[in-house]
C-alpha cells in the first residue's frame, strides 16, 4: 500500500478500487462496516448492494452489485461544486470538507452514479471518500477489512505490482457509465449487465422490494426500468435477458419547485430588459418614456432579488452563501452565473439611477449603458443552460438547443410581464413580440421533443415528461403558451386583453419549465 500524507499531501500513489462479483456473496457487510465506521444516519448509504435476479425458472440467478462513489479521475462533482467542498486529492481520492459546503446540491446533480447524497443531520454533501482517513493512517477502509469473502481489493493503480493493477491489466474488468467519461476508478469483475445498467433491470411491482418497501414521495427516483417490454420492443429494459430488481435503494431527485421557479424569475428579470430595449430600438418604445427608464429597472431587479431569494432559500446552507463569492471555484457554473447575476444586477441599478435622476441626458446615459445591459441580460438568461449541461447525469439537459431555448424564453417572459402593465397593454409591437416568442418556444419544445434522443435515460426522461408524471404540468404548460401566442393575433387583440395574455404566458413558462427541470432528476441513475 502506497504512502499517503496527512491531508491528501504528496501521496506516492493513485487509488483505485475492485470489486470481485464472482467472489461477492451480497451479505451487507460492507454496507454496515461503512455506517458505523463513518456514522452513516439512517436512511443514506455510502455504499449498499444491490440485487437483480436474471433469467426465468429455471435457468435464473441472482446477481449484485456493490454500489458507490467511483472516485472518478475527471470527477464532475468535483467541477461542479461552487466552494471546492467536493474536491480530488493528489492520491485520486475524491474527498469532501463539510465545513464549506453550501448544500447547493450541485454535485448530487453532476453525479452519473447517484453516489452523492444530503446528510439529513448536519445538511451537508457527502459519499463514499475511500475511508480517507483510515488510509492516511497506513490503514484499509472499512469495507475492505470486514468482506467475508476478499472481494473488495483497494491499490495503487500505477504501481505494476499491486493487486488492483494486475486485476485492471489482466483480467476483464468493467465500470459503470464509460460514456460519461468520467475515467472511474472502481473496477467491477465478472458484475452482471443487469446491475451495471440502471436501466437494464425491470422495477419489481407491487411497490415492494427483497426485504423493503420501493420508497414514495413525490421526489423519490425509484430504481429499475418502470416500465416492461412493450409489444413493439420500445420503452423496456436495456437487455433483452429478463431482469428484474430484487433489491435496491431509491434515491431523491436534488431540485424541486424552488429551481424551476428560478428559471422563471430570472427569465423575467432578463427578458424585461431584452424586450424592453428591442422594443426600443425598432420604434415601438421611446427612450425617453418612463417605461424604459424606470419601470425596466425596476421589474428587473424585483425579478432579479426573487431569483437570489430562491436560490438562497434552496441551500441546505443558506448562511453560507457567501462562500459563492468569498471562495469562488470558477468552473462551476452555479458560481459563474451568480457573478453574471451579480453584474446585471449593477447595471440595472445604474439604469434605474439615471432614470430616476432624469434631465435631457438620461435617455442617452441609458442607451450607453445598454452596451453592458444587453449582454448581462443574455447571459443571465442562458448560463442556467451550461449550469444543466454540467449536471452530467442529467441527458436531458445534455441538449444544444438549450441556451437558445433560455433565451427565447426569457423574452417571451419578459414581454409578458410588461404587458400586465395597463400603459403597455396596447402596444402593439409588444404584442407581436410576444406573439412571436410565443411561437418561437412552442417551435423549440417541438424540436426538442421530435428529435432522437440519444440515451435511454434522455428518453425516459422525455417520456416521464410527456406521458409520465409530470404530463399535466407539460400540456398545461403547451396550452397555455398556445393560447397566448393565439390571443396576440386574435381580432378581440387590445389593452384589456393583454394581461390575460401575459398570465397566460407566464403561467404557462412556469409549467413546462417545473416539467423540464423535474423531469430530467427522474431517471435513476443507480
Amino acid at each position: 500500500m502506497p504512502d499517503s500524507a496527512a491531508n491528501g499531501g504528496s501521496p506516492t500513489g493513485r487509488w483505485a478500487k475492485v470489486i470481485d462479483h464472482t467472489r461477492c456473496i451480497g451479505c451487507h457487510a460492507c454496507t454496515t462496516a461503512c455506517k458505523s465506521e463513518n456514522e452513516v444516519p439512517l436512511g443514506v448509504t455510502r455504499t449498499y448492494v444491490k440485487y437483480a435476479d436474471v433469467g426465468t425458472f429455471p435457468a435464473a440467478r441472482r446477481a449484485f452489485q456493490v454500489t458507490r462513489c467511483n472516485q472518478c479521475d475527471d470527477a464532475p462533482c468535483t467541477t461542479a461544486c461552487p466552494t471546492r467542498a467536493m474536491f480530488r486529492r493528489p492520491d485520486g481520492i475524491v474527498d469532501f470538507d463539510k465545513s464549506i459546503c453550501i448544500g447547493c446540491k450541485a454535485c448530487i446533480a453532476a453525479c452519473p452514479y447517484d453516489a452523492i447524497f444530503i446528510n439529513p443531520d448536519d445538511h451537508s454533501a457527502e459519499k463514499c471518500n475511500f475511508c480517507a482517513h483510515r488510509i492516511d493512517m497506513g490503514l484499509e477502509p472499512a469495507c475492505v477489512t470486514v468482506c467475508p469473502t476478499e472481494a473488495i481489493i483497494v491499490g495503487d493503480l500505477d504501481d505494476p505490482e499491486s493487486k488492483v493493477s494486475q486485476y485492471v491489466g489482466r483480467d476483464p474488468v468493467s465500470v459503470r457509465r464509460p460514456e460519461k467519461e468520467t475515467h472511474p476508478k472502481l473496477f467491477y469483475k465478472g458484475a452482471h449487465q443487469a446491475t451495471l445498467d440502471p436501466l437494464a433491470a425491470v422495477r419489481p411491482g407491487g411497490g415492494l422490494y427483497m426485504w423493503s418497501e420501493q420508497p414514495e414521495g413525490p421526489h423519490e427516483v425509484g430504481s429499475g426500468q418502470p416500465h416492461a417490454m412493450g409489444t413493439d420492443g420500445r420503452h423496456g429494459p436495456n437487455s433483452s435477458a429478463a431482469a428484474i430488481l430484487s433489491y435496491d435503494v431509491s434515491h431523491t431527485a436534488p431540485w424541486d419547485w424552488r429551481v424551476s421557479l428560478y428559471t422563471l424569475t430570472k427569465g423575467v428579470s432578463a427578458g424585461v430588459y431584452l424586450a424592453a430595449l428591442l422594443l426600443c430600438l425598432l420604434g415601438g418604445l421611446a427612450w425617453q418614456g418612463g417605461t424604459w427608464l424606470t419601470l425596466t429597472p425596476l421589474l428587473g431587479l424585483a425579478a432579479l432579488a426573487l431569483t437570489g431569494g430562491l436560490l438562497i432559500w434552496d441551500l441546505e446552507h443558506p448562511k453560507r452563501f457567501l462562500l459563492i463569492f468569498t471562495r469562488p471555484h470558477m468552473k462551476s457554473w452555479l458560481v459563474r452565473g451568480a457573478f453574471v447575476i451579480a453584474g446585471y444586477g449593477a447595471a440595472l441599478t445604474a439604469h434605474l439611477a439615471a432614470g430616476l435622476v432624469g434631465g435631457a441626458g438620461a435617455a442617452e446615459w441609458t442607451r450607453w449603458l445598454a452596451w453592458a445591459g444587453a449582454p448581462l441580460a443574455g447571459m443571465t438568461a442562458v448560463y442556467t443552460a451550461y449550469l444543466f449541461a454540467q449536471a452530467r447525469a442529467r441527458d436531458l439537459w445534455q441538449n444544444p438547443l438549450l441556451p437558445p431555448h433560455f433565451l427565447v424564453q426569457a423574452v417571451l417572459a419578459g414581454g409578458a410581464a410588461l404587458m400586465l402593465f395597463p400603459s403597455l397593454g396596447g402596444s402593439a409591437a409588444l404584442g407581436r413580440l410576444v406573439g412571436l416568442t410565443a411561437a418561437a418556444h412552442l417551435l423549440l419544445v417541438l424540436a426538442e421533443l421530435t428529435l432522437t434522443h440519444a440515451t435511454a435515460h434522455a428518453a425516459l426522461a422525455a417520456r416521464n415528461m410527456v406521458r409520465g408524471r409530470y404530463a399535466p404540468w407539460f400540456w398545461s404548460g403547451i396550452l397555455l403558451v398556445t393560447l397566448a401566442a393565439a390571443l396576440t393575433v386574435s381580432p378581440l387583440a387590445g389593452a384589456w386583453v393583454a394581461p390575460l395574455i401575459g398570465i397566460a404566458a407566464l403561467a404557462g413558462l412556469l409549467a413546462h419549465e417545473h416539467a423540464y427541470v423535474q423531469a430530467g432528476q427522474s431517471v435513476p441513475l443507480a
